[in-house]
């Protein structure tokens, strides 16, 4: 790599401000760094050296042109402690032989298949909201109802079990596990905390024990049915490795990939479908055109069939993902010495690349504090740069499940909001709060009303 030249930063005499800052407000500081600094901004956080790239070209180069240059960052290798080597945290020939186990299970008729169990749950929900609103609950936690319904959707339609019913101790350890890792993953010496017995370290041991009995306990209700029932962990368990003499996984492998899809199938959909609940609460004239579409369709329990007459309904989820992006900051490590835009990125830094960043960015979003479904016209859309959006990352570390996502988010909002219009609650506080995935700070309080 040719020299080039030091990219710029903040500047602070005070030892540890941007870590404080970054801890602070993380969405904000890589908001001003980009604002201040431009498409490649240098920062030091603790004793890692972070480059913030915000240009599509830059973001394309890292994930697609030249992935194999890099490895994934410092927060998803502490991740392991949590989903283990799977999918989202694996590296190099295991990853792909990973990947290649798994994407069977992801064809496009697969996931066609799954979306009258998608529809189904989502009719049970709402059944569930009228004998609520029949006893008088008239208010819920929003969040807390689109995780019930994503996890019994990922326990359904990709693990054939029926976890609703451990849904409130499964959403707790979630919730727990991600608020401690967001506490250990900016604090220096953080691999050395978590090895201690602090009493947030021991919290998160439990909440992963919690976690873990579930999905052993899936693991070992297949195993005593192994026939194909078309879904995730079926494949999994019958998958051979043909370029590895018909290796199948072990329990272990199966636990991490498992565990992996299940939060991820389920955490960074049910907080799409609250952001969207909300921002349609805040803008009732493209609620009232969702209804319109909605009620074209002449049913109540619209399949994976009706999705292709549902495009503003499409365009309301994009423009929901621009502004709250689930997976809302991607991390990589250089494994060698990088040149971004003229910029020396020496080897071993973290480089990152913010969805909700570049998704607010007004060169390729003007107005992009707006929520505007019209951004999503396809003219618009061929105007702006592949990477200006990227709400499930790219290249070969695409999220595997982003049209099962898609479709789940289209087919529970569809089936919902047939029936129900939310309203936020009176006095509500809305923020976001970036973990591992973009959740709300406060939950979502919402009022039902009856269509």
């Amino acid at each position: 790599m040719t020299a080039g030249r030091t990219a710029p930063g903040p500047r602070s005499w005070v030892p540890g401000a941007s870590i404080m800052s970054f801890r602070r407000d993380p969405l904000g500081t890589l908001q001003s760094l980009a604002r201040d600094h431009g498409d490649v901004a240098r920062v030091r956080l603790g004793t890692s050296r972070v480059f913030l790239l915000n240009h599509p070209d830059l973001i394309r180069d890292v994930l697609v042109t030249h992935n194999r240059s890099f490895m994934k960052g410092v927060g998803l290798q502490r991740a392991k402690r949590l989903l283990g080597d799977g999918l989202l945290t694996s590296e190099g020939t295991f990853h792909l032989r990973q990947r290649r186990l798994a994407q069977p299970a992801f064809h496009q008729q697969r996931i066609a298949a799954y979306g009258r169990t998608i529809s189904d749950s989502a009719a049970r929900a709402s059944v569930r909201w009228e004998a609520s609103f029949a006893a008088g609950t008239r208010t819920l936690d929003v969040h807390d109802e689109m995780m019930r319904l994503a996890l019994a959707i990922v326990g359904h339609t990709l693990f054939g079990s029926d976890v609703e019913g451990a849904a409130a101790e499964v959403s707790e350890a979630v919730a727990t596990s991600m608020a401690l890792f967001q506490s250990f993953s900016t604090l220096p010496f953080a691999a050395l905390l978590e090895r201690l017995p602090l009493p947030a370290t021991r919290r998160f041991n439990r909440a992963r024990a919690r976690l873990d009995a579930v999905v052993y306990g899936m693991i070992r209700a297949r195993r005593t049915e192994p026939s194909d029932q078309g879904d995730l962990l079926t494949m999994l368990l019958l998958a051979q490795d043909e370029e590895d003499a018909g290796a199948r996984m072990t329990d272990l492998q199966l636990r991490d990939e498992v565990m992996t899809i299940f939060l991820a199938g389920h955490e960074t959909t049910a907080n799409a479908l609250t952001w969207t609940w909300y921002l349609l609460s805040q803008h009732p004239a493209v609620e009232q055109r969702v209804h319109a579409e909605l009620d074209a369709l002449g049913t109540d329990s619209p399949g994976s069939a009706e999705l292709s007459r549902l495009p503003y309904m499409l365009m309301v989820l994009s423009e929901s993902m621009r502004l709250y992006p689930p997976a809302w900051v991607i991390g990589r490590r250089a494994l060698d010495p990088y040149s971004a835009g003229g910029y020396d990125v020496p080897a071993g830094s973290i480089v990152l690349m913010s969805q909700y960043v570049t998704h607010r960015d007004p060169r390729w979003f003007p107005d992009p504090e707006a929520f505007d479904p019209e951004r999503w016209r396809p003219e618009r859309r061929t105007e702006r740069p592949k990477f200006s959006y990227f709400p499930f990352g790219g290249g070969p570390r695409i999220c595997i499940g982003e049209q099962f996502a898609w479709m789940e988010a289209m087919l529970v909002l569809a089936t919902l909001a047939r029936r129900w219009r939310l309203r936020l609650a009176p006095g509500a506080r809305v923020a976001a709060r970036p973990s591992i995935t973009l959740r709300p700070r406060f939950g979502m309080p919402m009022s039902l009303e009856p269509r």
